[in-house]
């Protein structure tokens, strides 16, 4: 049998040069080894803003767009939008009767978002609850491989958990799927903490090469290296995390050179830049090809293709516990 991957992002819109390096580019490749199912969460995006919706549909077309643009293939892959299945709350509900707030109170991850978007005293049920949707996301189709970042290791290790506790309680129907981590798991946003649109730190991949250039230009570098002739520490340094995704042939010449203090900060943002905008051209030019009713034709006949496999394996779940 076919191994099956789950996988997707919540609907925020178009993708950053974090999620093209660190995820996509990975989910590509999968296509050809795997049976993948790839989510635009709506409802995950309603756990921090639930009281900004204005743009969800919006939202959901410019990431489909920008999957298809940088290789997810319809034909290959199933794309589909999470609100469109309700059995996705339904699973989550059920699986909710299972799950000690422990388990959930404990998750380092909603820590740091907790920290991260100033949360403190107003965490909402939604957000504490993510890890039990994203469970239910990932066990309604039966996946076995979840591919995520590293921020997102202990949300597979609680849907782990929740399908031990459901197979031992009723009936063994889940694989207890394992994460699968891509090269670039954990890339940098302009200011160094995580690339992320809500910390404003974001290089868009549709964005036009001028804005990308600006943005460049005021990333983070080493607060040590003042001076071009100062000796840099190129490790700690977003420009030359960036370069490493755009460069690698000539990354550890710009290492020296960097430690060695014969390059300037001011020019290798310059030459990043134009490495960088040279990379994303074919995206943004694919982007811009893009016809929304052919992406509203690809996610209504991915959810219809998942809808499908997520209503039996409800039925299914329903059945071994005993519920009308």
């Amino acid at each position: 049998m076919e191994k099956r991957i789950l996988s997707g992002y919540r609907a925020t819109g178009r993708i950053h040069i974090g999620n093209l390096f660190g995820t996509l580019q990975n989910w590509v490749k999968l296509q050809s080894e795997y049976e993948c199912f790839y989510e635009i969460a709506d409802i995950h995006a309603l756990t921090t803003n639930y009281n900004s919706t204005e743009q969800m549909k919006s939202n959901i077309r410019e990431m489909a767009t920008d999957w298809i643009a940088c290789g997810l293939s319809p034909e290959k892959s199933t794309i589909f939008v999470q609100s469109v299945i309700p059995e996705h709350a339904e699973l989550h509900l059920l699986f909710s009767m299972l799950v000690p707030l422990g388990w959930l109170e404990r998750n380092p991850t909603l820590k740091k978002q907790i920290r991260d978007l100033n949360l403190q005293g107003k965490l909402n049920y939604g957000l504490l609850g993510y890890p039990v949707l994203q469970s239910a996301d990932i066990l309604i189709y039966k996946a076995d491989t979840v591919p995520v970042g590293e921020d997102q290791l202990s949300h597979v290790e609680i849907t782990r958990e929740i399908a031990r506790k459901f197979n031992s309680t009723y009936k063994p129907i889940f694989p207890e799927p394992q994460s699968l981590l891509a090269k670039s798991p954990r890339i940098p946003g302009l200011d160094g903490r995580k690339m992320s649109k809500s910390l404003g730190n974001t290089i868009l991949v549709n964005e036009s090469s001028e804005v990308t250039k600006e943005k460049i230009k005021k990333a983070f570098t080493d607060p040590l290296k003042i001076r071009k002739n100062d000796k840099g520490h190129p490790d700690g340094c977003v420009v030359f995390a960036y370069y490493k995704l755009v460069n690698t042939d000539k990354i550890e010449e710009i290492r020296e050179l960097c430690i060695q203090g014969k390059i300037g900060c001011v020019n290798c943002k310059e030459e990043l830049a134009s490495l960088l905008n040279e990379t994303l051209a074919p995206y943004r030019e694919a982007c811009s090809k893009a016809s929304q009713d052919n992406i509203d034709e690809i996610l209504e006949e991915g959810s219809k293709k998942a809808k499908k496999i997520a209503k039996e394996t409800l039925r299914e779940v329903k059945e071994v516990m005993n519920l009308w």
